[in-house]
């Protein structure tokens, strides 16, 4: 699936405020805030869910977890919760894998 809501962001094909974009992954606000920053680190490639990884994209959370700490540490947030929902069961609400952030600290 290459249409779906965060797929469509990468392409910029959808407004959103960008807060880091490399070759791996794109970082943005989210656009229902549960802290004062909460940001959403997305792969670029398209993978469902922790639920749908594989062998070959098992890394991804990992690399996801690394981008969100190094941002944090660039930016000087010194304590952060980091999140994934895996399915609707667990919260999902968008198709495509993706960490958050949040921290109290505003950026």
């Amino acid at each position: 699936m290459t249409d779906c809501l965060f797929c469509r962001i990468i392409r910029k094909e959808l407004p959103s405020t960008i807060v880091h974009e490399d070759s791996e992954v794109i970082a943005f606000k989210d656009i229902h805030p549960k802290a004062p920053t909460h940001l959403l680190f997305v792969p670029k490639e398209h993978i469902e869910s922790v639920l749908t990884l594989t062998e070959n994209t098992k890394e991804v959370p990992s690399m996801l977890i690394w981008k969100a700490k190094e941002f944090a540490a660039a930016h000087g947030i010194p304590g952060y919760k980091l999140t994934f929902h895996c399915g609707r069961e667990g919260g999902q609400i968008v198709d495509h894998l993706h960490l958050h952030l949040m921290a109290e600290q505003k950026v």
